[in-house]
């Protein structure tokens, strides 16, 4: 399908991404006065708690399909896909084991002229099978079902880690009540980071790009940062002076080994390694087409405080 024709987006989840998606989406839609349309499928069980957001859809012209992607069959989700020409999922790991396959085999039976599988995040194909979060194991699964087949194009937009998640106290790097940043395998080792909203633009770019992009990974990124870097921000932004603690490689397979199931550690112990978690901002989609992103330090100077 050519751009000058009119194209139905279904988009899966509304979270942080799904919302950001939509927002770029529904912009670019209405900015250039193009007749696509853009609906996005919920569970209805969350419905009553996204009263708002749903008006908000509607004032956006964004329309709202009901499926639970968790229950629901391959054959259920492929009769709701059918009836768009691209779908990109938003959904991420919390929607279960065995979700992401699921979807992908649905945009496949159903057809989908274009699939966007969620895999808004790091490169797989270099972290590879095995790795120290399971879950991984999985989107390469997607990744060969994907190019298994030539009935449903798709596009894999890698993003590295959403910036804020670095910053997330849970994550344990930036440790503000301690003072303390701690490095993932060393001061060297680099992370790439982009905003959701960042990551709702650039998709849209993508989705639009000419010649159409399909059938390939699509590397974006807001920044990519070492640890010692980061480390230099929080001292900068907040006008301190951080403890700097490496967690070594070796630390966090030992901290993951007595403590297997434990989803923090696993990514912990994924990212020291430094593989298919960063890449340069200058060989990025982004920066091929020159759009603005969000730095690390932008971001922490409007987002960071003192606890």
């Amino acid at each position: 399908m050519g751009f000058d024709q009119h194209e139905n987006f279904l988009i899966i989840g509304a979270g942080e991404l799904g919302a950001a998606v939509i927002d770029a989406l529904s912009a670019r839609i209405r900015d250039t006065g193009r007749h696509d349309t853009v609906t996005v499928l919920l569970r209805r069980s969350a419905a009553g708690n996204r009263g708002r957001q749903v008006a908000q859809f509607a004032t956006k012209n964004v329309a709202v399909e009901y499926a639970d992607v968790t229950s629901a069959s391959v054959a259920e989700l492929a009769t709701i896909f059918s009836r768009y020409d691209t779908v990109v999922s938003c959904i991420g790991f919390a929607a279960g084991p065995g979700t992401q396959r699921k979807l992908a085999r649905a945009a496949i039976e159903a057809g989908v002229a274009r699939f966007l599988p969620w895999q808004f995040g790091v490169d797989y194909d270099l972290i590879g099978r095995g790795s120290p979060q399971n879950l991984f194991d999985e989107q390469l699964d997607v990744r060969d079902l994907l190019r298994g087949q030539d009935k449903t194009h798709w596009i894999i937009v890698s993003t590295g880690m959403f910036t804020s998640f670095l910053f997330e106290p849970a994550f344990g790097v930036v440790d503000l009540q301690s003072n303390t940043v701690h490095a993932l395998g060393d001061w060297g080792t680099e992370v790439t980071l982009t905003t959701p909203e960042d990551i709702g633009r650039l998709t849209t770019e993508i989705l639009y790009a000419e010649p159409r992009i399909q059938d390939q990974v699509v590397h974006v990124a807001g920044d990519t940062i070492s640890y010692g870097q980061l480390a230099d921000i929080v001292d900068d932004v907040l006008h301190t002076e951080v403890q700097r603690i490496p967690w070594s490689t070796e630390h966090l397979h030992t901290e993951l080994a007595d403590d297997p199931d434990d989803t923090m550690k696993k990514y912990r112990a994924v990212f020291s390694q430094g593989v298919g978690v960063a890449w340069p901002v200058s060989r990025t989609f982004n920066a091929a087409r020159g759009i603005k992103t969000t730095t690390a330090r932008e971001w922490a100077e409007a987002n960071l405080t003192r606890p």
